[in-house]
């Protein structure tokens, strides 16, 4: 597994190496310049959701996360009043 950059030394890398070309930027930090050559990439693709770390989710994510969790609980309230409505049902037919 390779060595891990925070987002900002990334986000610096790029800006550096917009001044300075790609080829020298890496020679400056150490690093590979294809390395440089993805992380541009993933900034292109996914601009501000660019370099999230493992485990972040994007806003898109994070909102389809929370409406699945509120399906649920909403098909689980659901379930509960359909069975109360059942047992109401029963106890009512007993009285008549």
């Amino acid at each position: 597994m390779g060595k891990k950059y925070s987002k900002e030394f990334k986000l610096e890398a790029l800006a550096l190496a917009e001044q300075v070309g790609g080829a020298q930027a890496a020679r400056s930090l150490g690093i590979q310049p294809n390395l440089l050559y993805r992380w541009r990439q993933e900034r292109k693709e996914a601009g501000d959701e660019a370099f999230r770390g493992h485990g972040n989710m994007t806003v898109q994510e994070a909102e389809l996360a929370r409406l699945r969790r509120e399906v649920a609980n909403l098909k689980e309230d659901r379930e509960i009043l359909k069975k109360a409505l059942e047992i109401f049902s029963q106890k009512n037919h007993k009285y008549v």
